[in-house]
């Protein structure tokens, strides 16, 4: 099976959260020689396979199969591969059936390498993320199998194919307020604590602020408002309480300790309630490690382009793979049209992944 027909096949396999479509069993048949191993967990399907080439480092691919739903007003079916205008259009094209099919072609072809070479899949990266990539590091870890490096093919690029490269990922801090305040009547606002006028005091002083300055990799920590709702709807009752949401997109220089203590700066004179969870804590990999100059080296080879370091975006199983203390990077595709309605990539951006990854493999040392 040629790049693009391994592609074309993987977005034809409909898996939605946690569905893999069957694509981990083809994918275990597809690498001859590899040794499988499967770590499913109630409807989560996982894959680890390896094959041990020499005594060296050990290289991971990680991703996942798994793609939002597709959504409407396709302009072809979304789970067959549709090429027009020199595009393949399809879910999972860019997010990130296109890196699953670079680094499983790649690591097919590899007929050297110093050491193990492996890839971690999962069903279970778009939805709630709890028994994918996370178990089988659990696992891996027992089995004293966890790799040295890894590679997570999730779409980075921005404007051009091997412009920019993820070293590392912001955290998320999810916050929730509860001020409180005394229900009344609209006409004696004396007699009543209007959390509504509470929170207008302070709001200007809180939304969008940034709360560190950032570095040279992150951006500033922002506090930002997601959701406020008080109130019964009409127009002669106070409200008894007021409930806002807000999220930090936090860099390492923030964590849950300066976020209370920015919200208890504004709201000390008030009653109130916060409670704090954290989605996934930042994370950056050294830029001077091999991995680093390694996957640098293989993009310029391929593309002629150095690739810039960036921290941007959301979150990926790149935070579990560096909270088991394994260097990780991501690299793969554009981005521009993640999740959306007609979601594509072009051929030769998924030739050159695999070019890139290939590369990566024969040129470790």
């Amino acid at each position: 099976m040629q790049l693009l027909e391994l592609f074309k096949y993987l977005i034809n396999s409909k898996s939605e959260t946690p569905d893999d479509g069957g694509i981990l069993n083809f994918i275990e048949d597809y690498l001859e020689g590899f040794t499988a191993v499967r770590i499913d967990v109630e409807d989560v399907k996982n894959l680890f396979i390896y094959k041990k080439f020499g005594e060296g480092e050990h290289l991971c691919f990680a991703g996942h199969v798994d793609v939002v739903p597709a959504g409407d007003d396709w302009t072809s079916d979304p789970y067959e591969a549709t090429e027009k205008e020199g595009y393949i259009y399809g879910r999972g094209t860019q997010d990130m059936k296109s890196g699953v099919a670079a680094f499983t072609q790649a690591v097919k072809n590899a007929t050297a390498f110093s050491g193990t070479l492996s890839l971690l899949l999962t069903s279970d990266e778009e939805g709630d993320a709890i028994n994918g990539t996370v178990k089988v590091l659990q696992y891996l870890k027992e089995k004293e199998m966890l790799p040295d490096v890894c590679v997570v093919a999730e779409p980075t690029c921005e404007e051009q194919f091997g412009d920019a490269i993820k070293v590392g990922r912001r955290g998320s801090i999810n916050g929730y307020i509860t001020l409180k305040g005394k229900q009344g009547h609209a006409a004696y606002p004396e007699k009543a604590i209007n959390p509504i006028h509470q929170i207008a005091q302070v709001l200007g002083n809180m939304a969008g602020i940034d709360l560190d300055n950032g570095d040279e990799h992150f951006a500033p920590s922002k506090f930002v408002i997601t959701d406020i709702r008080s109130g019964m709807q009409v127009t002669n009752v106070t409200p008894n309480e007021l409930k806002m949401m807000f999220n930090v997109r936090n860099n390492t220089k923030t964590t849950q300790k300066e976020v209370r203590a920015f919200v208890e700066k504004y709201l000390k004179d008030f009653d109130y309630e916060l409670r704090l969870t954290q989605g996934s804590y930042p994370f950056k990999t050294d830029t001077n490690t091999k991995l680093v100059r390694n996957i640098d080296a293989a993009i310029e080879k391929v593309t002629k382009i150095a690739p810039k370091h960036s921290t941007a975006g959301g979150t990926s199983d790149a935070r579990f793979i560096a909270a088991f203390g394994v260097d990780v990077i991501e690299f793969g595709v554009k981005n521009d049209t993640i999740h959306s309605v007609n979601e594509r990539t072009t051929p030769e951006e998924v030739q050159g992944l695999y070019e890139v990854f290939a590369t990566l493999i024969e040129d470790w040392k």
